[in-house]
């Protein structure tokens, strides 16, 4: 009796929510009467297909459906309804994106994920292959899982790894896999702008000063070379500098921890493809952009929070188990760092303010630095901010690297430059501003593998500086070159 109960709510469910759909898409369709145009049609269609979801299921993703609905309206866009509605498009994709990235999270994939990397034939070739093959499963899922909690999802199986190698606390092996994964984690997180905060910021700065969006493709095509290689440079550096003793990683086996993961299930697998879907969203335009220009166009003029609320639609409508794939409110309780979009709307706001030409700011950064700037070389400006990045984010908040740094350099760059040296150094400073690796206060991770034990504050700062000036030496070397050939 129960199972049929819920069996005639799921249909109810799906027929209601197929009904207002047809409603928004059929008015759409339908001429419109004299007097009225075909966008006041859509609009109204609209209102009545989310008008039904909101009285008869429910108040929060048909919201977000709404806005999604409004914005492929001939005579409205994307920014002007977000500025009516959550204030930002960086707000919404933020928002959106983190509820994506929350209902991934609670899936076995990303451990499932990180085990494979560990347990595969290159893995088993040695200690330091095994060692690397970790470090780059890090790598792999940072690129789309914020670091927080990428690093509070892997490192159950850093600490397994310590007790089936029977490897003890203080050692330089432990610290060595502890220190790596923490900073492949910082690597991750600016190697691509999805799911990691900092970047956004700069790419947001850039688009509010220009007019003109750096999209994903352009920002990936420096973020992750430069990861990579960071990555690569970072375990020379262990194995030439601090030379654990290998021996306990020789013959590990991790068969029993693949055992114990649950097996991947329907609901796993649908969460994994709604979030590709969204990716390929994010990434497939700018890569066809010369091939079929128009779907760039469109997607791109939808903004970067257009994928994300598809998703989020997406997975608050499927339901498995009479529940949807995720729920909002979850979602929003444990999965969505409200204090990182609080700041984030803040920097919003701060970089409006900074670029406005009532406030002044602009006219004397030019008038005061135009003129001692105007005789260097573009490069030596992007070296001076380079540095200024890295620091300043090793030793304090990234969000306030990322703000402060993006809004001086885009007074500057485009007070006295054009070409590609002004998005190469934003790209580069959204980068970097996440290539966090020395001290405590630098990220939350960074804290953690301090005061672990498996680690130590001596050992992160020492590594971690030598990983920063790395950094700096691939940005304006592999990143600098790969920027002049994209922009």
């Amino acid at each position: 009796m129960e199972q049929k109960k819920l069996k005639d709510n799921n249909i109810f469910r799906y027929t209601i929510i197929g009904i207002s759909i047809f409603i928004i898409i059929l008015f759409r369709i339908i001429p419109a009467p004299n007097g009225l145009t075909q966008s006041a049609m859509a609009v109204i269609g609209t209102f009545i297909g989310v008008l039904i979801l909101w009285l008869t299921i429910s108040i929060d993703w048909p919201s977000i459906l709404c806005i999604l609905a409004l914005g492929t309206i001939e005579g409205l866009n994307f920014k002007s309804l977000f500025m009516s509605s959550f204030g930002s498009d960086t707000f919404v994709f933020l928002l959106c994106t983190f509820i994506c990235t929350y209902a991934l999270s609670k899936t076995n994939i990303i451990k499932k994920v990180a085990l494979w990397f560990i347990s595969n034939k290159l893995a088993k070739k040695g200690p330091w292959f095994f060692s690397s093959m970790f470090f780059f499963s890090v790598i792999f899922l940072g690129m789309f899982i914020s670091p927080s909690v990428l690093f509070v999802m892997l490192l159950p199986i850093l600490e397994e790894i310590y007790k089936v190698a029977n490897i003890e606390k203080g050692t330089k092996l432990s610290s060595m896999l502890m220190m790596g994964m923490a900073f492949c984690v910082s690597i991750s997180s600016g190697m691509t702008p999805i799911a990691h905060i900092f970047p956004i910021i700069s790419l947001s700065a850039y688009e509010q000063a220009t007019g003109v969006a750096i999209n994903y493709g352009q920002y990936m095509a420096i973020g992750i070379p430069v990861g990579i290689l960071l990555t690569i440079l970072m375990i020379v550096m262990f194995k030439l500098i601090l030379k654990p003793d290998m021996t306990q990683l020789k013959n590990i086996d991790v068969t029993e921890m693949k055992n114990n993961i649950e097996k991947t299930t329907s609901k796993d697998i649908i969460i994994l493809c709604v979030f590709i879907f969204v990716v390929l969203l994010w990434v497939l335009p700018s890569i066809f952009q010369n091939v079929f220009p128009e779907f760039y166009n469109l997607i791109n003029g939808y903004t970067t929070a257009f994928p994300a609320m598809i998703g989020v639609v997406i997975l608050c409508i499927i339901k498995i188990d009479n529940k949807p794939l995720v729920s909002i409110k979850e979602a929003c309780e444990k999965g969505v760092p409200f204090s990182s979009l609080i700041m984030c709307a803040g920097t919003l706001c701060l970089g409006s303010a900074m670029t406005s030409d009532a406030i002044g700011l602009k006219a004397f950064l030019v008038n005061n630095l135009s003129i001692s700037l105007a005789n260097l070389a573009p490069y030596v400006l992007l070296l001076i901010f380079t540095i200024w990045t890295i620091i300043q984010t090793n030793v304090s908040s990234n969000m306030v690297t990322a703000t402060v740094v993006s809004m001086v350099a885009v007074q500057i760059f485009s007070a006295i430059l054009g070409g590609a040296i002004f998005p190469l150094s934003i790209v580069a400073i959204g980068m970097l501003s996440s290539f966090a690796f020395a001290t405590p206060p630098s990220m939350p991770h960074i804290a953690i593998a301090s005061g672990s034990e498996w680690s130590n504050t001596k050992h992160v700062a020492l590594y971690g500086t030598i990983l920063a000036i790395m950094s700096i030496l691939l940005t304006i070397s592999v990143g600098y070159f790969i920027g002049i050939l994209i922009f």
